[in-house]
């Protein structure tokens, strides 16, 4: 396959990630973004979020790569003009589209022909496309293609993600663009659905609200567990085992954040709710993840009573492991909480250095800093550097030995060795991990 000259029009972790690892592919690949401070950074070989692995990534393939202001020089150098644009929920619930809107308008003014395609690789609502193409053709641009190609990256491990995806949705309203899209991903050997327009958007809302919906109903079951003298993460193993149900997702915790699932759940019951269809699953999915936060609180008063006056701490502030993106964090919804309620909140993060603005909150320079005279410890997210302290002697640091683990990530039983007042999500406090019977 020829080397195809793509535009990627923004730098964000989807557009940066996509365009590098199409870079990767033998690409010539130019990306644009409106953030001086984002294109100086990476022309200056920084790369400006985090993620694992990128950085190597666009220093190998850096001749490749074009970083730019100026949309006229990416449509000049580009075929296929991808956009990765953001689309946060707006105040009625509904994504916002402007940012998607304005490129149309920003690409009939520079000009766009024949032998480009506008890729849609933005989350955007079902209906989205239809109604870019209406705009395309009422501003002349009627010869220019159009294809939703919806991403499936995790932030973490988005590299791998794009490079081994479990499958490429490509939608068209012509075939040949479809074929000149799908092309792209050849090299990589994954099955490739072509479908309509509104059948791609779908897709992507759909897989992203069976995941949450997935995430909801394991911690609604944990919550049961702890009620009824049950183990979660055996349970969850168990019902893993089942090649019909599967073991991805089911991982009991304080709830799911991230730019994509509180975002594009929130956004397909908004579109079902306007079309007349009341979308009650998703209504409990987005409700359950709202109070699993809170739960955290009501641990903590167990221990402690009164949280006013309570030093905390807060471990993990990303919303997971692998990336410093904080939007939707369970720990700005905690904190917040916390300082309401006259605690005292000290946080720690290995790649995040401040809570973005919420004030009140102490950033400790270590782990083991922010437990020093801790009354208690909520484990927010689970990174490696977090799992692996030694907890055995740290539990004289603090105040009050108290560690909730929001995330399930350590050892019950060890934890109450090492002379914690211990508590997860849905497990028992002298839980160990459920042994599985096999058959010579």
């Amino acid at each position: 396959m020829s080397a195809a000259r793509i535009g990627v029009i923004g730098a964000g972790y989807v557009g940066l990630v996509s365009g590098v690892c199409l870079a990767a592919l033998g690409h010539q690949v130019c990306i644009r973004d409106i953030d001086a401070s984002k294109i100086d950074a990476l022309n200056a070989g920084r790369v400006p979020i985090h993620e694992p692995g990128l950085a190597a990534l666009i220093a190998e393939h850096r001749d490749a790569l074009t970083f730019t202001l100026d949309l006229e020089i990416l449509v000049a150098a580009s075929d296929i003009l991808i956009v990765a644009v953001d689309t946060p929920p707006s105040y009625s619930g509904d994504a916002d589209l402007s940012r998607v809107i304005a490129v149309v308008d920003e690409l009939a003014a520079v000009g766009g022909d024949a032998r480009h395609i506008l890729v849609m690789k933005s989350t955007v609502p079902v209906g989205t496309g239809e109604r870019v193409r209406r705009q395309l053709n009422a501003r002349g641009l009627t010869e220019v293609g159009y294809v939703a190609n919806p991403e499936f990256l995790k932030e973490g491990s988005a590299i791998a993600d794009f490079m081994h995806p479990d499958r490429v949705v490509v939608g068209a309203f012509r075939g040949g663009d479809a074929e000149r899209v799908a092309a792209l991903y050849t090299p990589l050997g994954a099955p490739v659905l072509t479908t309509t327009v509104p059948t791609a958007e779908m897709v992507k809302y759909a897989s992203n609200a069976f995941l949450a919906t997935k995430i909801s109903f394991i911690n609604e079951i944990a919550n049961v567990c702890e009620e009824m003298g049950a183990d979660v993460s055996v349970v969850a193993a168990g019902m893993g085992m089942d090649a019909r149900i599967g073991a991805a997702f089911l991982r009991p915790g304080i709830g799911f954040g991230g730019s994509c699932f509180p975002k594009d759940v929130a956004a397909l019951k908004q579109l079902a709710g306007n079309s007349g269809y009341h979308f009650q699953l998703l209504t409990s999915v987005i409700e359950v993840n709202e109070l699993q936060k809170r739960r955290v609180i009501g641990k903590l008063k167990k221990y402690l009573g009164d949280v006013r006056g309570r030093r905390i701490a807060l471990l993990g502030l990303a919303f997971k492991p692998g990336t410093d993106d904080m939007r939707e964090a369970a720990s700005l919804v905690l904190a917040g909480r916390l300082l309401a309620e006259g605690a005292q909140v000290v946080g720690w993060d290995p790649v995040v250095g401040d809570l973005q603005g919420l004030v009140g909150v102490e950033i400790a320079a270590t782990p083991q800093a922010a437990l020093a005279g801790a009354d208690a410890c909520v484990i927010v997210t689970e990174w490696p550097e977090i799992v692996a302290l030694e907890w055995a002697g740290l539990a004289d640091t603090m105040a009050n030995p108290v560690v909730i683990d929001g995330r399930n990530a350590l050892d019950p039983a060890q934890m109450t060795r090492a002379g914690y007042r211990y508590e997860g999500i849905g497990r028992l406090p002298d839980a160990v991990p459920g042994a599985v019977e096999t058959k010579e």
